[in-house]
């Protein structure tokens, strides 16, 4: 049985994402980087499929995602406020990892679990980050989902999908205190 680690335990506890708008620079430089991202690669990952692969994304590449996000939304006649929106998640941001689920054949694992290890590097490199001391934010939105975008923008494969962008970077302010989950919704059932 692994010893109790107090500190992480409370660490979740109280761990709370930093709204994307809020960061800016500095943000972790390549080797800060390089460790969150190897804390990441520790979730399950169904029999070392690794099923998702990571693309850092720095400011140059964000503003050119902003300036397609723009192209992208217009072409799909996307409502105006939600093109806004998407520009503004990559025009603002100095740093961001994408996390691409990239399901493996396998007769085993089915893709929607592989789908599922994605998800779980994607918590893990939000949780990595906030552990570490940056602010970090899970998004995705509208042109996450555009095959177009994610063909064109980051070069995904038509097996891939966007499972999340991690915003990292320095928190300018702290984020509001939310309520916490409704523990009373827990479903306990009882076998006798």
């Amino acid at each position: 049985m692994p010893a109790p680690n107090p500190a992480t335990l409370d660490f979740l506890l109280t761990r709370r994402s930093r709204p994307a708008k809020t960061l800016t620079t500095p943000v972790p430089d390549r080797e800060t980087l390089i460790t969150l991202l190897t804390a990441a690669a520790r979730s399950p990952d169904h029999g070392k499929l690794e099923p998702w692969r990571f693309i850092v994304l720095e400011r140059p590449a964000l503003q050119r995602l902003a300036s397609l996000s723009q192209t992208r939304g217009d072409a799909l006649g996307v409502e105006p406020e939600k093109v806004a929106k998407g520009v503004a998640q990559y025009a603002m941001a100095d740093l961001a990892v994408a996390v691409i689920a990239s399901p493996k054949p396998s007769e085993k694992i089915p893709r929607i679990e592989q789908t599922y290890s994605a998800g779980a590097v994607c918590l893990a490199l939000l949780n990595a980050a906030l552990a570490a001391g940056w602010g970090a934010n899970w998004l995705t939105g509208w042109a996450s989902h555009d095959p177009a975008f994610c063909a064109e923008g980051l070069g995904l494969e038509p097996h891939e999908s966007v499972a999340g962008l991690i915003h990292i970077g320095t928190e300018t302010s702290a984020p509001p205190e939310r309520p916490r989950p409704d523990l009373d919704a827990i479903t306990t059932w009882v076998t006798s």
